[in-house]
């Protein structure tokens, strides 16, 4: 087992691996010597050599896409924060084993290997406002399964997730891990006295948890729910088998977030796959550092941002690692 406790988990973050020096200096020399001005590739230049480092080697790949769903229920529903019933999560994840999901279409466009992990459904985490969403061993359990769901041979790593009432829990996250007000949206499409008892729960987990907002962990463990968590320790669990990852929307970010504030540079690994119509992504976003390669107003969840970014990472890599060098061409280099 990677760690058994928070603690263990904790020290893991402090021993998480560079990026490989070596292979980002050839990438580089390569990248300038491809049939092409200078720059001409824009933005797509940066993220092949990014995609080089963690690969560790200067032609790197992105052919073998992985996209892991995890989903999980939340107590907070109860105060009546979502459009939707809890029983939509179960009826969900059945939608994603039979095929029929947004998800399911794109990882078959981007040929990824998609896999879903339930999270105890039928026992949703505790109303946040009243105790803890979750005691140590559960969040603990739900890190390890979110962490040991990496595929280690992946070229690329998306996390996803499903779960009735998680923008009300992500906006808490976020909210804790931040400071300040706002951080709740429509998510489903609540209307304004939903959106107003999304806001009062938030700041009633706020109060309820003031001891530990200093504590990114503990934040987590009160706070957030299992699928979130299972997000994050996906996130730690990619970086330490040095996989790329495209971080998703609002609920994914926060669930970065956590790493992110309990050891700066957690995330030099991940890129932001696209920013969402939840109101409060873009400023998450910009507390991560991250620029989105995507804008298209999707707010599914399920990963679907970060899977159609899959298309931008595989072009990058497909131009800096497949075209000739002007060497290679017969090309004259410019000067």
């Amino acid at each position: 087992m990677p760690f058994q406790t928070l603690a263990e988990f904790r020290d893991l973050l402090g021993r998480m691996p560079a990026p490989d020096a070596t292979a980002i200096a050839a990438a580089t020399a390569r990248n300038g010597q491809l049939t092409k001005p200078p720059g001409a590739l824009g933005r797509m230049e940066a993220l092949a050599i990014w995609m080089a480092g963690w690969q560790g080697t200067d032609k790197p790949r992105a052919d073998q896409p992985q996209i892991v769903i995890f989903a999980g229920n939340h107590g907070v529903t109860a105060r009546g924060v979502s459009a939707f019933p809890a029983e939509v999560t179960v009826q969900m994840v059945a939608n994603f084993a039979h095929g029929g999901a947004a998800i399911n279409q794109l990882a078959k466009a981007f040929g990824a290997k998609l896999d879903v992990h339930a999270l105890d459904l039928d026992r949703p985490t505790a109303d946040f406002t009243e105790q803890p969403a979750m005691s140590e061993a559960e969040v603990v359990a739900v890190l390890r399964k979110g962490f040991e769901a990496v595929d280690p041979t992946a070229h690329l790593f998306v996390a996803g997730e499903m779960g009735i009432g998680n923008t009300t829990v992500a906006a808490a996250l976020a909210a804790a891990l931040y400071g300040g007000t706002g951080w709740a949206g429509r998510g489903t499409g609540v209307d304004d006295a939903g959106l107003a008892r999304k806001e009062a729960a938030v700041a009633a987990g706020l109060a309820r948890h003031a001891a530990v907002l200093s504590d990114p962990l503990q934040v987590l463990r009160c706070l957030g729910g299992r699928e979130i968590a299972a997000m994050a320790g996906a996130i730690l669990g990619a970086r330490m088998a040095r996989v790329p990852v495209i971080l998703d929307g609002f609920i994914a970010c926060a669930a970065a977030a956590v790493l992110e504030v309990a050891t700066p540079g957690a995330l030099d690994h991940c890129v932001a796959g696209h920013l969402s119509a939840e109101g409060a992504h873009g400023r998450l976003l910009e507390r991560l550092g991250k620029e989105p390669l995507l804008s298209l107003g999707l707010r599914l969840g399920e990963g679907s941002g970060a899977a159609l970014a899959i298309g931008v990472l595989q072009g990058a890599v497909a131009c800096h690692s497949g075209m000739a060098t002007f060497a290679e061409a017969g090309v004259a280099a410019g000067g």
